[in-house]
């Protein structure tokens, strides 16, 4: 009879469609866990073709693709511990989420995923097919139960692996961040572990894939609840851990614990990965952006020199006659702490041009926020054209509170081609900034030290397109603003919530009339680190054309 049970969790970052990348990955591990004398090694959800794919997987070839890759790694593996990997199966017109067990060079099993996640950002319904409970596999004579990701949110698919002889849990995830996701996460595999008496090893995905970031956090679980080993959030981790045989079923031994970061170190390295994996993995090396001397483009650019470096990063001042000396030497000022490049464009001639052009067909209208908009447009034309002549992605500042209510320009400032602070609210723009200037860690590559200047944080926000412009004249003050937008958007309030909760009903209608005839620019706009429950795009999806309001 077996003692000795060693597993290696392979906590990676997979790219979507990139197949032999990921495989190279696997293979690294494969190396590794051979070398420690595992019993098996384990992978991630849907690992080889990278997650989420979306729509990719209801192309057949693309399903083809990845089950011939799967099937020469298996040939490749025959002299090593068995594998665990995910990866999409095809069974007629049915695609599965699957994860497949490779033992000996050849395909011992592929287990389909039973309950297929249809909240937030999943819609696993719509491309996959609900396969059934599967029972536990035999790895040296150690029966294995794995619940692919949400069969182990769910008490039933654990239930049955027990019920059928499972002896360990091993549970593959694509499970992405929101703020508070991971002591969720925890709280239930502890539940599943206690409620089976099984030790669960949970391993999840790391990286970020378009607006989501996968945050690893790997770890294992006992079956009285107590935590054997914690992988690190948001790096790439392999670790091998031994389960012993004892009077009371198995048991793992103690490893690494990894420390727990607060919730405003996650958020910031989201941002940061994020960004850096999103510019990776579309090609692209060097970021620039339009630097205002406000405090949404001073800590987009730190994120930016955090994840890419600061040589990597070109920030660009474009003022217009009502661009204040202030608001120069402020970004001048930033760049430099920061340590990096920055230019100047003045854009006061080419906004007289576009007014003397259009004169003839403006002549006897007042100046209004067309005219302000125009400015915007001006400078998303020009770091556009940057952009495009070096092959440098814009990245984009609007933080959430703006992008909520529209007090953006569409075709100027929200130009670009990724937004790191989009699921940030101005207020925790403010704090992080704070944060940010106090903390520094080995994963940012950005300088040390007060980076974003005291007066970009404490002066008044303007978007400075006319004269003594403040933010606080289109919208209320953000702290009220936010905590509306909390309620009406995050928590799906009333407006009667709204007031219930202190808020003047006039300024919350005006709030909620925002929030909807804004929604025609967000879907135009860039994708941005998802933080929280409700971030824009695939947690929240309004109709354009709506005319619904509450009135109650």
């Amino acid at each position: 009879m077996t003692e000795e049970f060693k597993l290696t969790m392979a906590q990676l970052n997979a790219c979507v469609g990139d197949f032999e990348g990921n495989l190279n990955k696997a293979r690294h591990a494969f190396s590794l866990a051979r070398k420690e004398g595992a019993d098996m090694l384990v992978l991630p959800e849907m690992f080889l073709t990278g997650y989420q794919t979306q729509d990719l997987v209801q192309k057949k070839a693309f399903v083809e693709d990845a089950q011939r890759e799967l099937s020469k790694f298996a040939e490749e593996c025959s002299d090593g511990p068995t594998v665990g990997i995910g990866v999409p199966m095809r069974d007629g017109d049915k695609v599965y989420n699957a994860y497949t067990i490779l033992q000996n060079g050849k395909i011992l099993t592929q287990i389909c995923k039973h309950h297929l996640p249809n909240y937030k950002v999943f819609d696993e319904k719509r491309v996959f097919s609900s396969g059934e409970i599967h029972g536990p596999y035999v790895v040296n004579g150690v029966r294995i139960g794995s619940p692919i990701c949400e069969d182990a949110w769910f008490s039933d698919v654990c239930e049955t692996l027990e019920e059928t002889g499972a002896e360990i849990l091993i549970s593959p995830n694509g499970s992405p961040y929101y703020r508070g996701k991971f002591d969720k996460r925890i709280s239930l595999m502890v539940s599943r572990a206690v409620e089976n008496k099984l030790p669960m090893a949970y391993l999840n995905l790391v990286g970020g894939q378009d607006d989501q970031v996968f945050d690893g956090g790997s770890f294992v679980i006992n079956s009285d609840g107590a935590l054997a080993l914690q992988m690190p959030l948001f790096e790439e981790k392999i670790e091998t851990i031994t389960f012993k045989r004892t009077s009371v079923g198995w048991v793992a031994e103690e490893g690494i614990k990894s420390s727990y970061p607060d919730h405003w170190e996650q958020d910031y390295h989201v941002m940061v990965l994020a960004l850096r994996d999103y510019m990776e993995k579309t090609g692209f090396k060097k970021a620039l952006l339009g630097m205002s001397g406000g405090i949404d483009s001073a800590l987009v650019a730190a994120i930016a020199c955090d994840a890419l470096g600061s040589d990597n990063v070109r920030l660009i001042m474009l003022p217009s006659e009502y661009t204040s000396k202030n608001s120069l030497e402020d970004a001048t000022n930033c760049a430099n702490s920061l340590e990096a490049k920055i230019q100047t464009i003045p854009i006061s001639e080419s906004f007289n041009v576009v007014l003397s052009t259009l004169e003839p067909i403006f002549d006897g209208l007042e100046p209004d926020t067309t005219e302000e908009n125009i400015q915007s447009r001006l400078r998303g034309l020009l770091l556009m054209s940057l952009s495009n002549k070096f092959n440098e992605m814009l990245l984009t500042t609007g933080n959430k509170s703006e992008v909520s209510v529209g007090y953006s320009t569409i075709y100027g400032d929200m130009a670009g081609g990724y937004n790191p602070i989009k699921d940030l609210y101005k207020t925790r723009v403010f704090e992080t900034c704070r944060w940010r200037n106090k903390n520094h860690f080995s994963w940012m590559k950005g300088p040390k030290g007060n980076v974003i200047p005291d007066e970009i944080i404490n002066k008044p926000p303007t978007a400075e397109l006319r004269n003594n412009q403040k933010d606080s004249d289109s919208l209320p003050d953000y702290e009220i603003l936010d905590g509306i937008l909390e309620m009406l958007m995050d928590n799906d309030a009333s407006v009667a919530d709204c007031v219930a909760a202190g808020y003047d009903r006039n300024v919350v209608k005006h709030v909620e009339n925002l929030l909807y005839i804004s929604e025609y620019k967000r879907f135009q706009s860039a994708p941005g680190a998802r933080l929280s429950l409700k971030a824009f795009w695939l947690d929240r999806r309004y109709p354009i054309a709506n005319r619904w309001r509450d009135n109650k």
